[in-house]
């Protein structure tokens, strides 16, 4: 899609809902000729819920804090031309026949889903499986989730089946729809058609009839409801529009991939590690390794992997807050760059740090049975995971040219881990690469950015992106140091099977 540049003074206002996995925000996004600036109006905790059927969102609060943001951006920029939806994936509510709401959604870190993987390959086995969809096992893949609920008096009543943002959407609208990226973590998206597996979802068991109508990004989802104009002041009328639903599809979509050679990593909760595809990756050496293939804008795919990420950080962070011990990020991070080199390493996607109620804790004693010192200080163990995930950073991109036949020239670090100076300089150290690190606000970026395609103001995916290269803060980080003391310790991780 191409379109005629912005004039001077034609800039625009779109509001985007970016939900992540600890907290959801509404950020107004402003696009013209060469502008591209985000105002954050509304910010609001994600904590979920253990109701004694398990962990689960709480949605209807998220949803009380996506209209208080709207309500905010209507009242600050009161031209806002449309709104876009994007969130974590994997998640989903059923509607039953009336359209409602059939209990709140499961967490994907409930433990429901722990032993039902090995029942679904069973049934189709680990190759077909990959063949059809081509994502990486994750044990909480919605594939696996609907598996689990398969015998459960509320997938007997369902109807429909929305992921996260579309069930948002259609709260907004009234509208029912799945956006393809966001499919395409499900496990019954087709990687080679893009289509729906319908054999897929009835060998597990599931109704195919539960799955809706797929969208792509930058189509329309239909126009705010009655009550959400008269809840927000948004204008009557107001379009929703698709955007690349699954978080990750719109950190990418603004990732400023300008030329050859770069490769990404969306840093936040998860580290997504890989590369921008004109198509997927199936082969045995891919499945085996790992790897996911999940669409992205305009018919790309992100051949990638997941890595535990920020998660690691923010929980340990959490754990000594309660304790009432030091938490603040500055003093932590100065405390590490001072601590010992290499001290312990772990693997950050070791099943212990999924869920554990003690994350430094899990680390000490992942360290000890894998016959390190347990970090003796806060620091050292803040330079323990950081360096970990450098490392992991390396293992999966290394991996991903391999197995894509691609060489990888720079790195592309975006996210909230991209404001990390120490991860950055120790991601460029051990992948002897260059790093480039943000937008920090990549999703929010990529969300309002498809709006304003939509709406004609920027043109194709190259477009976008240098955009967000010309208007966007972006710190370079060279490698430095001695790549073999890298080597060295990547050959002491014990990686999780």
């Amino acid at each position: 899609m191409t379109s005629t540049p912005p004039t001077a003074g034609a800039a625009k206002s779109y509001a985007a809902v970016d939900l992540g996995a600890t907290s959801g925000r509404v950020v107004v996004g402003r696009v013209g000729r060469g502008e591209l600036t985000l105002t954050e109006v509304n910010r609001f905790a994600n904590v979920p819920v253990r109701l004694p059927s398990g962990l689960h969102w709480n949605l209807p609060g998220l949803f009380t804090g996506i209209l208080d943001g709207l309500r905010e951006a209507a009242r600050t920029a009161p031209a806002v031309t449309s709104v876009g939806v994007d969130t974590w994936a994997v998640d989903y509510g059923l509607l039953d026949a009336d359209g409602a709401l059939l209990g709140i959604p499961y967490h994907y870190r409930d433990a429901r889903t722990a032993t039902v993987a090995p029942q679904v390959r069973d049934k189709v086995g680990a190759q077909e499986l990959y063949t059809v969809n081509g994502l990486q096992h994750l044990p909480f893949n919605t594939v696996f989730q609907l598996a689990a609920a398969r015998d459960t008096a509320q997938l007997a009543a369902a109807e429909t089946l929305l992921l996260i943002p579309d069930l948002l959407t259609h709260w907004l609208t009234g509208s029912v729809g799945a956006e393809v990226t966001n499919a395409s973590t499900t496990g019954l998206l087709d990687a080679r058609t893009g289509e729906w597996s319908r054999d897929l979802a009835a060998r597990i068991g599931l109704d195919p009839a539960l799955l809706p109508p797929l969208r792509h990004p930058g189509e329309s989802a239909g126009e705010l409801l009655p009550h959400i104009v008269a809840a927000t002041g948004l204008a009557a009328g107001t379009p929703v529009v698709t955007v690349a639903s699954h978080d990750t599809a719109s950190a990418v979509a603004a990732v400023p991939l300008t030329a050859p050679g770069g490769a990404y990593i969306s840093c936040g909760t998860w580290s997504l590690a890989g590369l921008e595809l004109p198509g997927p990756v199936l082969t045995e050496a891919s499945r085996a390794a790992n790897f996911t293939n999940e669409r992205g804008v305009d018919g790309t795919f992100r051949y990638l992997r997941n890595i535990m990420g920020m998660w690691l950080l923010e929980e340990c962070r959490r754990v000594w807050a309660a304790r009432g011990e030091p938490s603040e990020l500055a003093s932590l991070l100065a405390d590490a760059a001072r601590a010992e080199p290499f001290a312990a390493v772990i693997d950050p996607d070791a099943p212990e740090f999924l869920a554990p109620a003690d994350m430094p804790a899990a680390i000490a004693e992942h360290c000890v049975r894998t016959g390190q010192r347990a970090p003796a200080s806060r620091g050292a163990l803040v330079r323990c995971v950081l360096e970990s995930l450098a490392l992991a950073h390396r293992r999966v991109l290394r991996r991903a040219a391999a197995l894509a036949g691609r060489d990888i020239t720079r790195i592309h670090l975006v996210g909230g881990g991209s404001r990390n100076d120490l991860l950055c300089r120790f991601t460029a150290d051990a992948t002897g690469l260059p790093v480039i690190a943000g937008p920090t606000e990549a999703t929010a970026l990529g969300n309002i950015l498809v709006q304003a395609r939509a709406d004609g103001l920027v043109g194709d995916l190259a477009e976008m992106r240098q955009l967000v290269a010309d208007t966007q803060e972006l710190r370079h980080f060279e490698p430095s140091g001695d790549l073999r003391a890298w080597d060295a310790a990547d050959a002491r991780v014990v990686t999780a099977p």
